[in-house]
């Protein structure tokens, strides 16, 4: 059971130190100098027309998560010990652990962009990278690693486990204009062009561990979209096959990669309104990246559906002349069983050149922003942002503060609890006459490692960008 130990460890570590994500600045929802508030809500229009400077108009690194490197990590006499070391009791481990735990990157950056008024609104040009990554983990995952059997009978559910991905490039045109006095509307049409995606879950994972016998039984499945990647079967690649079930298993060993090119096409609305309901007072509502992708080049896996068993060692070789390469020995079985797990918890490829088509994960945004008529230079806003995406689905309910002491600059605090926990944001806008410059944060850090990734949780976001502006204010 080692070998199951060390993949699912590895793979629960790198995950929990995903340091490039990003998405489009909460923090700026509210701020009319920030350039890029048609990202969060086509109905808004930038002050003035502008021109990116390339990849430098808007970036964001970041990140989303309940769970943090410090809830695997522990110190232990001068070192770092994973939670798998036996100086770390389990209660104090699992303790500090969600029933579901989640990490998220959301890459949104912008390579070109432009906008303008013209045939009456304003109207937004671009071409952005789009990178959102999704992992669940359930809280028995991690049970089932450090306590393994705690009981005569043991059981673990971790049905709720899960990894995805999409990966591509998105050409977006957008148009917003007055409706009336007191009514806007936008709307943003994208094309999307796919580089590579990843979908993996378990339907149904438990694990039995008695005194009688150690039972696993996993439903899962795997859709890989790269074109140019090759995922050999164990068979293909003329690895000995013990028995028939292992000759369609997927040879990690031999995985290549070449000829790297579009594996999918898609297309996505976003589209908004905001209403002034009366002075000082004006809601909004938005809805974006309602769309698909179609994905091509796809890769099926799914896992043995057949239960794995174990009740126990047979006939173990004690005295044989042969020692542990005794087909019976103790070492020889411990051996077996470790293959048999690896297995086990591998896929076996079933189809390959699939076109699979997928629904992308929405996201609704709901703001309400007051000005103090006493001076109306000082905006409050709440933002209710929600992800509509399955099992990764999330959601956030954001306050802010939001000032613009001069015309040239305003800036905005804000506080935010959502499915990840709490943070605290911020934004400062710089936009005088000929550019707009603006660094701001939706997560500030707070206890972080030396290598900058966050202990307590997942939470960590930067995001700056230059942009060129001209013409008269909108």
């Amino acid at each position: 059971m080692k070998t199951l130990h060390k993949l699912l460890t590895a793979t629960i570590l790198a995950g929990s130190c995903l340091t490039a994500s990003a998405q489009a600045l909460h923090s700026g929802y509210f701020l009319e100098g920030y350039t890029f508030r048609h990202q969060l809500n086509p109905a808004f229009s930038a002050e003035h027309n502008y021109v990116s400077v390339p990849v430098l108009g808007n970036i964001n690194v970041g990140t989303q998560g309940n769970m943090g490197v410090g809830k695997f990590l522990f110190p232990r006499n001068g070192e770092l010990v994973t939670f798998m070391h036996s100086s770390v009791s389990g209660s104090k481990f699992l303790d500090g652990l969600r029933e579901t735990n989640r990490l998220n990157a959301d890459i949104n950056l912008a390579i070109l962009s432009a906008g303008f008024k013209a045939w009456g609104g304003y109207n937004t040009i671009g071409i952005n990278l789009r990178s959102n990554t999704n992992m669940t983990l359930p809280r028995d995952l991690f049970a089932f690693m450090k306590m393994g059997m705690s009981k005569s009978e043991t059981h673990y559910h971790m049905d709720n486990l899960g990894i995805q991905s999409n990966n591509y490039f998105e050409i977006a045109l957008g148009h917003s204009r007055k409706i009336n006095d007191k009514l806007d509307a936008g709307a943003k049409l994208k094309f999307l062009l796919g580089a590579a995606n990843l979908s993996m879950k378990m339907n149904n994972m438990d694990v039995t561990l008695s005194e009688n016998k150690w039972m696993i039984r996993a439903d899962g499945e795997m859709n890989t979209s790269l074109k140019g990647l090759t995922m050999p079967t164990k068979a293909e690649s003329g690895k000995k096959i013990e028995k028939p079930s292992q000759a369609d298993l997927i040879d990690w060993d031999n995985i290549d990669y070449d000829s790297p090119g579009l594996s999918g096409f898609g297309m996505a609305i976003d589209l908004g309104a905001t209403y002034k309901v009366m002075d000082g007072l004006t809601v909004s509502a938005a809805l974006l990246d309602f769309g698909f992708m179609s994905w091509s080049n796809t890769i099926k896996s799914v896992t043995g559906n057949e239960p794995w068993e174990f009740d126990g060692f047979h006939e173990i070789a004690v005295d044989s002349e042969l020692g542990d390469d005794d087909p019976n020995s103790l070492e020889s079985q411990l051996d077996a069983i470790g293959k048999d797990l690896e297995d086990y918890a591998s896929f076996h490829r079933k189809e390959t050149n699939v076109t699979r088509t997928a629904m992308l994960g929405a996201t609704l945004n709901l703001g309400a922003e007051y000005a103090l008529p006493v001076y109306d230079r000082l905006h409050f806003g709440f933002l209710s942002s929600t992800r509509i995406n399955g099992r990764y689905s999330w959601s956030e309910g954001r306050f802010s503060a939001n000032v613009a002491p001069i015309k040239w600059f305003n800036a905005g605090v804000n506080y935010a609890i959502s499915t990840f926990g709490s943070s605290f944001g911020w934004l400062l806008n710089f936009h005088p006459k000929g550019f707009n410059f603006f660094v701001g944060m939706d997560h500030t850090l707070g206890k972080i490692t030396p290598q900058f990734i966050p202990v307590n949780n997942g939470n960590m976001n930067v995001s700056l960008g230059f942009n060129v502006t001209f013409g008269a204010k909108n």
